[in-house]
């Protein structure tokens, strides 16, 4: 006689029963996302769509500018089965400026007085001119914290290198080329795919090619820029209206991402850090590192719960990179923990995608 009791075929467990009806529920909505982190979420998500990974698993990447900054400080998306999280440090609503805590900073008057030193090293440097047909590369190291679906502390990732080549007038395709991932077309004509709803199949289309802007820029755009700081600074809070809840900040992110991102001439640097000095709230940090570990001084502001650092040398006022750092303690960890580190190693005017330069100095 078989003794195995037989399953009840008329019920269910209250667990698939929850899991049956959790299925029937549109996706939860991510807070706080502007157009540009949405976009970028939503390219993220059919970049690993085809992946399967155990529940649990990290997957980072760097919700930052299309074109060239796809991994920078600051911000940081996991993906796992079954949930979609974005670390999002920048616009997180409710945030003081507190200044962290482990470092020793000082208000306006020295920052003015620093980026002033800094604006004229910028000016005297030594550049050459960048032909219209030429890519500009940048090479760098870089280090980005994730955070797991489920929440919890942040990890960081040891750092590896990144190279970017970018058509100096924007006229041709670049690359993204980071350590351990597959190459990436930086190309405004590559087809962009949209999700209808929930399980639909991505469609493509072709978007209308961009004006270069201060949020994407070419080399081109860029040392055309006013180098007036006043004329500079106007411009700049116009072109990220509606970027963020903070304008300074917005102005601030918008600065730094110009000085990691482009290779901007002297008078156009120099411009950028006067500029930087006319912000509200920008302090001095005295001991401050890259992601290579060089030491330096720095330039930052606090916002939102978390620090923005820009490094540079002590003696030659070299841009070297950028740190990220919580001000607050909270899930992703305490007041203190480094979120995103890079350090520039070289920037120079290639002629083709793919070649790379004698190393030079920024």
């Amino acid at each position: 006689m078989n003794t195995t009791p037989q399953r009840p075929t008329h019920h269910r467990s209250e667990e698939t029963e929850r899991l049956g009806l959790t299925g029937l529920l549109p996706p939860p909505p991510v807070p706080g996302l502007v157009p540009d982190r949405e976009l970028l979420l939503k390219e993220a998500l059919l970049q690993k769509a085809a992946l399967v990974e155990p529940p649990g698993s990290l997957i980072t990447w760097a919700s930052h500018r299309r074109l060239a900054r796809f991994a920078a400080p600051a911000v940081a998306c996991a993906l796992a089965v079954g949930g979609v999280m974005v670390v999002n440090f920048t616009d997180t609503p409710g945030r003081g400026t507190t200044a962290v805590k482990d470092g020793s900073a000082t208000g306006a008057p020295e920052a003015k007085q620093l980026l002033d030193r800094i604006a004229l090293a910028a000016a005297g440097a030594k550049q050459p001119m960048v032909r219209a047909d030429q890519f500009v590369y940048i090479e760098s190291e870089v280090s980005y914290a994730a955070q797991s679906a489920a929440g919890g502390p942040v990890t960081m990732a040891p750092a590896h290198t990144r190279q970017v080549w970018s058509s100096a007038d924007g006229s041709r395709p670049g690359l993204l080329r980071e350590k351990g991932e597959p190459d990436s077309r930086l190309d405004d004509d590559a087809p962009v795919y949209h999700l209808d709803g929930p399980g639909a199949t991505p469609r493509p289309s072709t978007p209308h090619k961009k004006r270069p802007s201060i949020s994407d820029p070419t080399h081109k755009y860029v040392a055309a820029l006013p180098t007036d700081a006043d004329a500079l600074l106007k411009l700049i809070r116009n072109e990220t209206r509606g970027q963020g809840q903070d304008p300074d900040q917005r102005a601030f992110t918008a600065i730094g991402d110009l000085l990691a991102e482009t290779w901007a001439p002297p008078q156009v640097s120099a411009a950028l850090y006067k500029a930087a000095a006319k912000i509200p709230g920008v302090t001095v940090i005295h001991a401050a590192a890259d992601a290579t570990g060089r030491e330096g001084v720095a330039v930052a502001r606090t916002a939102h719960g978390q620090q923005t650092q820009w490094v540079f040398d002590r003696s030659t006022y070299a841009f070297l990179g950028e740190r990220t750092v919580l001000t607050e303690a909270g899930d992703a960890g305490p007041a203190g923990t480094v979120v995103g580190t890079s350090a520039i190693l070289t920037k120079a005017a290639v002629d083709r995608v793919g070649e790379t330069p004698a190393p030079m100095t920024t």
